[in-house]
């Protein structure tokens, strides 16, 4: 009798408390405008990125560590109530970690981090046996390097699929993007990735355009590449696709009135990581994410603004 196929995610990286300011415009360097709103909402890559799969039906866990302080509390009552295990969460004497965030009358935004307790997350606090149900494991560059890579080592040996999201940006060991089996990037960390011999089309390019990029991602052994465009959609290169014809894949995006961009980035790294765990491809499940995103745009904040799957599947149909 063949067992069940793993459906787990397995989320591992931060929290933080989201410190959000609503402007009409982003201050330039010097300046000082006038806010009309604040807000403290749970937030930090990872969480999101949990609270995101989770609402798209998605069996999630997140390992990460926050303060013993009331942000620490609102960030585990926000995730757990969204259906994610947070019991692999740990309480560090060090404050929960903070995002101060500015967001304009666009939709725009700008983001300062400050680690906090997510920077006291270590290798250790990654064990085997947090990984024994997972599909996907899902990563980001909010906690430390060495962290990450425990992780993706774990879950690797777990079976899992890796999917890292290379946020923020910062240079990564050879040995994790080759642990690596979906690289989840924005157009211009696809540039900083591949360095001085780039040439990442412009967002508003063809598909066939992104081929040398694929070609360069490939050579580096990265045969799965997520590109995400903003306002403009993203882009799959995919080398492991059945057909040459699948190996890129423009995702046209979905149009909606943004309200605050915060977090949506995450909301789709969290709705690929669901729908990669459900066993869809790439391509589909890229799809699926750039509506997710694009709802979650429309809302403020970051966790309370994700759609679940009805919601998607009404847009989508529309």
């Amino acid at each position: 009798m063949t067992s069940a196929p793993k459906a787990g995610i397995v989320v591992v990286g931060s929290l933080n408390a989201d410190l959000t300011i609503y402007c009409d415009r982003l201050p330039q360097p010097g300046e000082t405008v006038h806010g009309n709103g604040f807000a403290v909402n749970p937030g930090g890559k990872s969480a999101n990125q949990a609270v995101a799969a989770s609402k798209l039906g998605g069996q999630v866990a997140l390992i990460g560590a926050v303060g013993d302080d009331s942000n620490g509390t609102m960030l585990l009552d926000s995730t757990a109530n969204a259906g994610v295990d947070v019991s692999r969460v740990r309480r560090s004497d060090v404050a929960t970690g903070v995002a101060v965030i500015s967001v304009d009358a666009g939709g725009e935004n700008s983001i300062i981090i400050s680690a906090g307790a997510n920077g006291t997350l270590r290798p250790a606090d990654v064990t085997p046996d947090g990984f024994e149900n997972a599909a996907v494991v899902c990563l980001c560059l909010e906690v430390g390097i060495d962290t990450v890579m425990a992780a993706a080592q774990a879950g690797h040996d777990a079976g899992a699929t890796i999917l890292l999201n290379l946020s923020p940006y910062a240079e990564v060991p050879e040995r994790l993007a080759g642990l690596s089996d979906v690289l989840l990037v924005n157009a211009h960390e696809a540039s900083l990735f591949l360095g001085a011999e780039a040439d990442v089309p412009d967002v508003e390019a063809s598909a066939e355009a992104w081929e040398p990029v694929r070609s360069q991602f490939a050579d580096r052994g990265l045969l799965r590449v997520l590109v995400t465009l903003g306002a403009h959609g993203s882009v799959v290169l995919d080398s492991l696709a059945r057909g040459a014809q699948d190996h890129i894949t423009r995702i046209a995006p979905t149009r909606v009135s943004a309200v605050d961009t915060t977090g949506a980035g995450d909301a789709f790294t969290g709705a690929v990581a669901a729908r990669l765990a459900a066993g869809e491809s790439l391509a589909d499940a890229a799809s699926f994410a750039s509506v997710a995103a694009a709802l979650a745009a429309t809302k403020k904040g970051t966790q309370a603004a994700y759609p679940g799957i009805a919601d998607v599947e009404r847009l989508r149909g529309a």
